[in-house]
């Protein structure tokens, strides 16, 4: 599991209720409490989204959620010591002999280009159908992302209307000062809910799965140009050199010392 999500969507909800509490006391929390306020900004954000999306993409998004909270089995560093493994193998033993080393991987996409090239597929259509299939895998990652885009634009929109419908209700009690205050604070409970919706859920959301895009992307792209660089029949370590310009200069040097191309 990322630690870091779910530190950040408690830590979230401790900082709202510590102001909240801190304000108004624990006796008067039930002030931020509202049904009906609840129900026009989460019930109208997620029927307006639901208007954006097929039923599938609706409920691929809603699944979603729960990536942020999985931690990845690969990074770029244990890519590229893998794919060094692979080249030593191939240039001790041969093209053929990666068919066997390709069954104990766990990584579908790094398997795929494997077989690929010990069927002998041209470098050219290797690199077609592996660029393909990350365009593919990237636009679904951004129909998940843009679920979450358009539902945290739609909180503080549906916000807006609920404060709206409770400001109208106010304006109906003018002629009693007693409920002007008690009115507008409930019409104000849904602004509150729509920016808690986009901000503390959809927006970190939709960043953590970007982030967890570019990353995937980034390995993918290793992949691709470390197993072209293996059917070309080049160098461990020339692979291991190229293959490092995608590593922070800062994760190089340790890279260097665990991958250990041979010659």
């Amino acid at each position: 599991m990322d630690i870091a999500s779910l530190v950040g969507v408690i830590f979230g909800f401790v900082m709202l209720a510590f102001g909240v509490i801190s304000n108004a006391g624990i006796a008067n929390i039930g002030r931020y409490i509202d049904p009906a306020s609840a129900l026009i900004t989460f019930g109208g954000s997620l029927g307006a989204t639901l208007c954006s999306f097929t039923l599938p993409d609706f409920i691929a998004g809603l699944k979603s959620f729960m990536l942020i909270f999985k931690q990845a089995t690969l990074n770029t560093t244990d890519v590229i010591r893998k794919i060094i493994e692979l080249s030593n193998v191939a240039r001790k033993e041969g093209l053929l002999s990666l068919e066997e080393a390709a069954a104990d991987l766990d990584e579908p996409f790094l398997k795929k280009g494997i077989l690929l090239i010990v069927d002998g597929t041209d470098p050219d259509l290797v690199r077609a159908i592996m660029e393909t299939e990350l365009v593919s895998v990237e636009g679904r990652h951004k129909n998940l992302i843009n679920f979450w885009d358009v539902l945290g634009a739609m909180g503080p929109a549906w916000g807006m209307i609920g404060t709206l419908v409770g400001l109208v209700n106010m304006l109906y009690n003018m002629s009693d000062p007693n409920a002007i205050g008690p009115s507008m604070a409930v019409a104000l409970i849904t602004t509150l809910y729509g920016s808690l919706l986009a901000n503390w859920i959809c927006i970190p959301v939709s960043n953590k799965l970007k982030a967890c895009n570019a990353t995937e992307m980034m390995m993918k792209e290793v992949m691709i140009e470390g197993l072209l660089s293996i059917q070309a029949g080049e160098n461990p370590r020339v692979i291991e050199e190229k293959l490092k310009s995608f590593l922070a200069p800062k994760d190089r040097e340790s890279n260097a010392e665990e991958a250990g191309g041979e010659e």
